[in-house]
């Protein structure tokens, strides 16, 4: 089961969709799924050509939504594979149309501008000749647009096609009477002239339009192919000491698999023998090899430099890394911002609105116009219908988006949905964690003080021996430092964390406690003995952890964290772009303000338990902050949940990662500053196409109506309408384009 952000719930399904050519079919599609018993929501994406519906399967199922989808004049492909073989298919056919309607479009011109062509063959000034050229224009090339208009009208609607049919259908049919009956028109008082290059060359110039946005609209999806590139096709699985070379997709979870130099790591997993360094730039971003050796983690699709190792898979198929990033892409790439909703509210109100315009414009000039005014008004009334596409309105936001999202994963930034890209750019405050987020997360276990009669070594081996049930960096610390040491670390049963004040398990039969000076009082251990060492220790940066065994003290440990590389950059960065940032951290206050100091950070919340983050942040909001919030940890999700914008590290926990609006997928800190900036230049990107498109539509249809001509005596030939339709979505397309070579 899934659920929308409205808290609906219900199964969630993609339908790859064929057939939709403007913003109108995406909004009627939505309809017709919507008026499905049992779809509580649908959404459909014109720039992806996907819909996404969620539904009680007890009243419909995926079979049911196809046929609605197929009833309302569209078709679903079976796979995203099987959708670009059509488009693909598509795109060929319009090229195909592109150049044999051009060819005839061209001839009909020019023997309707004799006048400016006196060299053009005379053949081309019989009116009959150019109707014979006109008509495969009309109703082979044109068919694809009454299709569409037969469809829209069946489920009484109207869309681009309904305004390119009647439009071209009106020049047409005009033309073609006025060559069968010249005399009716003569008698009328009006020379019976033609104008079968306007029905002629409006149909080319539309699907030359198509064309250049189908092609420009493939370029927007590279990302995704790219990173589907990346997927390697097969892998050397160990099988005793035999080598068999076997697809990827034979690879299960356990297996053996070795790598030799200059080869791509099949799936994840963790090294069992052998060093090598891997270029792993094609996920993380990260440009320097990383080091691997026994017990590393290793990525699919990342590529191994020079060594050669061994490695047991982990996470194979739909599960690897790159699996689950191309998953999160696809999906962000499909979502819809909230900029969005204002100009699909338009988009489905639209066409209806143009016709009506239309009918008023030639009913308009057909009373008042000068003459011929039948003439006038069938011109006005075509322009009209060809110049208002919604085409524009229905690409302005989705194409940067999915161009946005995708130059995101190039840098190893996971935008979960186009509403996270859009919130993340009104962001004013950004509260980063400590531990693991602006500190290495790796530290040090620097100083092992023993309480007065107990012996170093006992005060390593106790600690070591409950922190190794831990994955928190500081217990791992001790761990490395008792290892290090020589101090042989032992099993610990009943192991149990206590939010923000530490751990506890029991060693050996006794009770040991590892934490802040408030666990062990709140058990009645008595710190005074150690209270000066541990401030001595806080005042110089370091954190530290007090140790009980059986209520009495053993001692104490101090540890050091070490600054992020380019931590103190990132957050200068942030702060030049006009953000506040703060740190929010479960730590003592004094390290806390050693490290916010270092970092270049004024405002500090130090010593707060997990629900307390959360609550912060809330009182945040409360002041009329917008809040992102970027952590690492399982005590971090409550504050990313409750964010305007949760950043998790792709270095961090699951439970963090799933908690998230945005993933860095490395730990650099710089990427989130990326991320900022990546948000900024999308939305504006975004802003600029929807300004375009409405002011296209509000300046076209008044002066395509001929509002200008009264004033000016400036109407607007059907043909240059035609041209400026089909540029409008061209370069709404080509301005998100430019996202892919925006420096962030």
């Amino acid at each position: 089961m899934a659920a929308d952000r409205n808290g609906k719930s219900g199964a969630r399904t993609d339908l790859a969709i064929t057939g939709m050519s403007c913003a109108s079919c995406a909004a009627n599609l939505e309809r017709a799924l919507r008026e499905l018993d049992g779809v509580s929501e649908a959404s459909v994406n014109l720039a992806t050509a996907r819909a996404t519906v969620l539904f009680d399967p007890r009243l419909v199922d995926p079979a049911g939504l196809a046929e609605a989808v197929r009833g309302a004049g569209y078709g679903v492909a079976a796979s995203p594979e099987e959708q670009g073989a059509k488009a693909g298919r598509e795109l060929a056919s319009l090229r195909r149309s592109v150049a044999g309607g051009g060819a005839l479009a061209l001839l009909i011109f020019l023997g309707s501008m004799r006048h400016w062509f006196p060299w053009a063959p005379a053949f081309l000034q019989d009116h009959r000749v150019l109707w014979a050229l006109a008509t495969p224009v009309q109703f082979l090339l044109g068919r694809r647009f009454y299709r569409g208009a037969w469809s829209a009208l069946r489920r009484r609607s109207a869309d681009m096609n309904t305004l390119v049919a009647v439009g071209t259908s009106a020049a047409y049919l005009y033309s073609a009477a006025a060559t069968v009956l010249p005399g009716f028109f003569r008698r009328a008082g009006v020379e019976p002239a033609v104008y079968f290059d306007t029905s002629a060359v409006i149909i080319v110039l539309i699907l030359f339009g198509r064309m250049l946005e189908a092609g420009a609209k493939g370029r927007t999806s590279d990302a995704i192919r790219r990173l589907m590139g990346l997927r390697p096709r097969t892998a050397r699985v160990v099988d005793g000491e035999v080598e068999r070379e076997v697809p990827v997709e034979a690879v299960r979870a356990g297996d053996v698999l070795v790598v030799r130099p200059g080869e791509t790591v099949p799936v994840d997993g963790l090294v069992l023998e052998g060093r090598s360094a891997v270029d792993e730039s094609m996920i993380t971003g990260e440009s320097l090899p990383a080091e691997k050796g026994p017990g590393s983690a290793v990525t699919g699709a990342t590529l191994n430099k020079w060594g050669s190792f061994r490695f047991r898979a982990v996470r194979v198929g739909e599960d690897t890394a790159l699996a689950k990033i191309i998953r999160l892409v696809e999906e962000a790439q499909g979502s819809k911002a909230p900029i969005q909703r204002l100009a699909d509210a338009i988009a489905a109100r639209f066409v209806p609105a143009v016709i009506a315009i239309a009918v008023l414009t030639f009913a308009v000039w057909a009373a008042f116009g000068p003459e011929p005014r039948l003439v006038f008004a069938l011109l006005n009334f075509v322009a009209v219908l060809i110049i208002a596409c919604p085409c524009a309105l229905g690409l302005a936001t989705p194409t940067a988006i999915m161009v946005g999202t995708g130059r995101g994963a190039e840098r190893g930034i996971l935008i979960k949905s186009g509403e996270s890209l859009e919130t993340l750019h009104r962001v004013d405050t950004v509260v980063f964690d400590k531990t693991g987020t602006l500190t290495s997360g790796r530290p040090e276990a620097t100083d092992v003080i023993p309480a007065p009669g107990v012996a170093a070594g006992r005060l390593l081996a106790l600690a070591a021996s409950v922190e190794n049930g831990s994955e928190h960096p500081l217990g791992q610390a001790v761990v490395r430092r008792a290892r290090a040491d020589g101090v042989a670390v032992g099993a610990a049963d009943g192991f149990r964390a206590l939010e923000g004040m530490g751990v506890e398990a029991t060693v050996g039969g006794e009770r040991v406690l590892v934490g802040s000076a408030r666990l062990l009082e709140s058990a009645g251990v008595d710190v005074s003995p150690l209270r000066a060492a541990a401030e001595e220790l806080t005042g110089a940066g370091r954190t530290t952890a007090f140790v009980a065994a059986d209520g009495g003290l053993v001692g104490l440990l101090g540890l050091a964290d070490t600054l992020k590389p380019g931590a103190r950059a990132a957050v200068e960065k942030l702060r030049r772009a006009g953000l506040r940032v703060m740190m929010l951290t479960g730590d003592n206050a004094r390290t806390a303000r050693s490290v916010a100091a270092e970092a270049g950070i004024d405002e500090v919340v130090a010593e707060v338990l997990p629900g307390d983050k959360a609550e912060a942040v809330r009182r945040l909001q409360e002041e009329g902050r917008r809040v992102a919030v970027v952590g690492d940890g399982i005590n971090d999700a409550p504050a990313l949940a409750r964010a305007d914008v949760g950043v998790a590290l792709g270095t961090g926990t699951d439970v963090a990662m799933a908690s998230a609006d945005i993933t860095l997928i490395s730990d650099d800190l710089g990427a989130f500053v990326s991320a900022v900036a990546l948000s900024r230049r999308t939305i504006r990107t975004i802003r600029q196409n929807l300004f375009w498109a409405f002011v296209y539509n509000v300046v076209g249809i008044p002066v395509a109506a001929g509002v200008l001509y009264p004033f000016l005596g400036v109407l607007l030939n059907p043909m240059i309408a035609s041209a400026a339709m089909a540029m409008s979505s061209v370069s709404v397309v080509a301005n998100s384009l430019r996202l892919r070579r925006a420096r962030i």
